[in-house]
């Protein structure tokens, strides 16, 4: 995922309900797939953020001294300026990106 190269707003935007329900016909179902998107994007970004801020890392006993890292702060204040995961997420939604499947219409044909 190239967060860089999404178009997902960074402030609240207003979304038409017709725009969201109508891959699925039902605006509590089209949610309940962004949200599932939305969590697997924040793992993605947290985890991406964690290995970075990793390299950063010092491992020492001592609490008083308190290193100012630059590059660690670049980092930070980058990831804070990206759109919110559940703004990626309905991004993909309304590009037709998300994969889902209806498990109900697969174990009536079983």
């Amino acid at each position: 995922m190239d967060l860089k190269k999404s178009n997902a707003p960074i402030n609240t935007t207003t979304i038409d309900k017709n725009l969201v329900d109508a891959p699925t016909g039902n605006i509590y179902e089209a949610i309940s797939i962004i949200s599932k998107r939305a969590n697997q994007i924040n793992g993605e970004i947290k985890r991406e953020l964690l290995e970075k801020l990793d390299e950063f890392a010092t491992y020492n006993d001592s609490l008083d001294e308190v290193f100012e890292n630059k590059e660690q702060i670049e980092v930070s204040k980058y990831y804070e300026k990206l759109p919110k995961p559940h703004s990626l997420a309905i991004q993909e939604w309304l590009e037709d990106k998300i994969y889902y499947r209806d498990t109900k219409e697969t174990s009536e044909e079983n």
